[in-house]
């Protein structure tokens, strides 16, 4: 690809849920939950990432849901798709396809079970990206899941000189200094996305014009909301919507061991799609535990500012 860095990803995008149907991945679904998502001012998607449960996916899986977001997205809806995997081949695989396919981007997570050292990760990444190498290639970085605990600003100076089609990070996780500072290096010529929902304000206020997350698929009016409000330099006004998005991710995080189920039924009920329950080893969030918030959200909505 050309030496000038790629367009830099703007606004919302939202990390998919798998939709299933008796375990059984259910893609016919796709293309009416794309139009959902664009209705609610959703500006992208990010496919088969840790919303998407994409290492208890197969490849075969995997694959099949790319192509068929790729073939579904609204016009000007770009698809991000996540291809890293612990088997090196595979990922090389799935990035390929997801570039035959007309994919906006591909994404990989380190991997999460021989954990590499930087320059070892960095070297991983590069076969990954050569794969498909007139894509623009965001590396995940997600210590939380994959235990990777680098530096950004250490992996970039690395990387750059290796993964030419580098384009940025999906950064999902607290290090807002890191964050910051990465976003800064070379003249910024890094596209730095962020992927924490509960503090989008705090990576608004770092410089942040693109955001992934999960919650989107429930909240987004809410989140642009935020954004409007900080852009329009009314600063009380975003902080407390922000505590209110905060609010209902703890209220998920609350539902049992992880939130993702409770956000997937959310989901599923605001969007009007039937996504189904997670895949073992996930299991279903309570509906006791989903109402609530569910009500809250919609009270929350209905009383957004105009």
């Amino acid at each position: 690809m050309s030496n000038q860095p790629p367009e830099k990803l703007e606004g919302l995008i939202a990390a998919s849920f798998t939709p299933y149907r008796d375990s059984r991945i259910h893609p016919g679904i796709i293309p009416a939950y794309a139009a959902a998502l664009r209705s609610q001012g959703v500006q992208g998607i990010f496919v088969n990432g840790t919303t998407g449960e994409s290492l208890s996916l197969s490849t075969e899986e995997r694959m099949e849901l790319a192509q068929t977001w790729l073939g579904s997205a609204p016009e000007g809806f770009p698809v991000l798709v996540h291809v890293g995997h612990n088997s090196l081949p595979e990922a090389c695989t799935l990035a390929a396809h997801a570039a035959q396919h007309g994919a906006r981007a591909v994404s990989a997570m380190a991997p999460t079970f021989f954990q590499p050292g930087l320059s070892a990760l960095v070297d991983y990444l590069a076969e990954i990206a050569a794969a498909a190498p007139a894509v623009p290639f965001y590396y995940y970085h997600m210590p939380s899941m994959t235990g990777a605990r680098f530096l950004m600003t250490d992996f970039l100076r690395l990387a750059g000189e290796r993964i030419p089609n580098l384009a940025g990070i999906k950064y999902t996780w607290e290090d807002l200094m890191d964050y910051t500072l990465a976003a800064e290096i070379d003249g910024g010529r890094y596209d730095i996305v962020f992927g924490r929902d509960e503090i989008l304000l705090c990576g608004l206020a770092l410089g942040a014009r693109a955001a992934i997350g999960s919650t989107y698929n429930v909240a987004a009016p809410l989140y642009r909301a935020v954004w409007r409000a900080f852009d329009a330099g009314l600063f009380d006004e975003a902080r407390e919507l922000q505590v209110r998005a905060m609010t209902m991710i703890d209220a998920c995080r609350r539902s049992g061991p992880s939130d993702l189920p409770a956000i997937r039924a959310l989901a599923s009920r605001r969007l009007g799609v039937e996504l189904g329950p997670p895949r073992a080893p996930l299991v279903a969030a309570p509906a006791e535990a989903v109402d609530p918030i569910l009500r809250s959200v919609k009270t929350m909505l209905a009383a957004l500012p105009t």
